[in-house]
């Protein structure tokens, strides 16, 4: 007959074994996939494109803001992670190199959103700076300082905080324009642009991700003027981008004021749904940063943050959780009077699902007795990355999950929009975690 510590025993080393399993998958699954495949030690900076057998693909090779300093928030991640390894922080300087020579732009400021291979601005392809880009190359540059305590990398992380801030920043409602030209001004929507597009809207996506950045970047900077927009940006998200239903509105005016569609036909809330949807990824993530954000400030374990965190994870495991195979859909939607969102598209990401195992884990670790079963969903959550996402046999993700999408086998593995951000940070927390629980 076991006892109760040969139970408490047990479980300490489920969490161990788990940890275990995390690490070796994101060292030989994900970090050795890509990393020195990924380095482009001819120009600098990183190749995005891999096919399904991660086979470096033909092409021109465009190198995307966001994609560069992901790769080298990666590489500047892993160098903390396993400093014996020298080849993350060769890694890490090829990108830091590339996206300060290359990347900023020296007359106006601000990070071009795409240059060719060599580094030549591509303005044919993006005319646009944006919020978002700047965001994630602030992300990175303030991990990378963080790492190498390369001071240059810090400087450049403060300038670009400083430009966004300056040109981006919205002093009469808060918050931070997404779409900006060349010079930093932002764009206004003019009265023919499509209705389905988001030019001149703000958004959720990017003010999550500037929340990141800014979290990141404060924790290595203590500057009052980023303390003061970091809040801000906390208190926009939890009390104002989020809806009192538990999901992040996606797209703004300039007042906040949501864009939606509700009260059309369902015709026509289909053929806009990229700017109104229910999406289940950025909500668990977004539960993640809210809480991350608040502990950074100092908040601690701040009640109304832990309480719109858990309300943003519970919407997605109450309404976009598959109960039978586990992971998180990709949309849903709420259809006129309807109580509960329908699923409109069930299928289920990569970065959606790995931002949902770290959510999880989380909630576990300050909710252990919720009827929720955090814990038990994780669980299930990392079965179903083992079955469904994770490809065993040529390395990394597949782009979805194969119960959903199995032509997702043979799909590019690498892109510009597809790297390893999502999981690495997924799995660095988690086993984190894992190990706190096993204590």
């Amino acid at each position: 007959m076991c006892g109760k510590q040969d139970i408490l025993d047990k479980d300490l080393y489920e969490y161990a074994l788990t940890a275990r399993a995390l690490e070796n998958s994101m060292q030989e699954n994900l970090l050795n996939t890509w990393y020195p495949k990924a380095f482009d030690y001819d120009s600098g900076g990183y190749f995005s494109n891999f096919d399904y057998q991660f086979n470096l693909k033909e092409g021109p090779h465009n190198k995307f803001i966001v994609t560069q300093s992901r790769h080298l928030w990666s590489n500047s991640v892993a160098m903390m992670l396993y400093p014996e390894i020298e080849q993350y922080s060769i890694g890490a300087k090829l990108g830091f190199d590339f996206i300060k020579n290359k990347m900023w732009d020296s007359t106006h400021g601000g990070f071009y959103q795409m240059v060719s291979r060599s580094g030549e601005p591509l303005l044919d392809k993006e005319k646009m700076k944006t919020a978002y880009g700047n965001s994630f190359a602030i992300y990175a540059l303030a991990t990378y300082f963080d790492a190498s305590r390369d001071s240059a990398a810090l400087k450049l992380a403060v300038k670009a905080f400083q430009w966004l801030d300056d040109n981006s920043y919205d002093p009469k409602y808060g918050g931070y324009f997404q779409h900006l030209d060349q010079d930093g001004v932002p764009l206004e929507r003019a009265v023919d642009t499509p209705s389905t597009s988001d030019l001149g809207y703000k958004d959720q996506n990017s003010s999550i991700h500037l929340l990141e950045a800014f979290t990141a970047l404060y924790q290595v900077w203590k500057d009052p003027l980023l303390e003061k927009r970091l809040e801000e940006m906390l208190l926009l998200v939890r009390d104002k981008i989020t809806n009192p239903k538990g999901y992040l509105n996606l797209f703004f005016e300039a007042d906040w004021t949501p864009v939606s569609f509700q009260d059309k036909d369902e015709e026509t809330i289909l053929q806009q749904r990229q700017l109104d949807h229910v999406s289940f990824g950025h909500d668990v993530e977004t539960g993640f940063l809210l809480i991350e954000a608040a502990h950074v400030l100092g908040s601690g374990d701040d009640e109304n943050t832990f309480k719109q965190a858990k309300k943003l994870i519970d919407h997605g495991l109450k309404f976009g959780w598959d109960e039978e195979r586990g992971g998180f859909y990709d949309e849903g939607y709420y259809f006129g009077e309807d109580q509960k969102p329908r699923i409109i598209k069930d299928s289920k990401n990569w970065w959606a699902q790995a931002e949902g195992m770290n959510a999880l884990l989380l909630m576990a670790i300050h909710y252990p007795d919720d009827q929720m079963d955090y814990f038990g969903k994780f669980q299930k959550q990392w079965e179903y990355i083992q079955e469904y996402l994770i490809d065993h046999v040529h390395g990394d993700w597949y782009p979805g999950g194969l119960d959903k999408q199995p032509q997702m086998s043979t799909a590019d593995k690498g892109h510009i929009w597809k790297g390893n951000y999502h999981q690495l940070r997924s799995f660095k927390h988690s086993i984190e975690m894992l190990r706190i629980f096993a204590e």
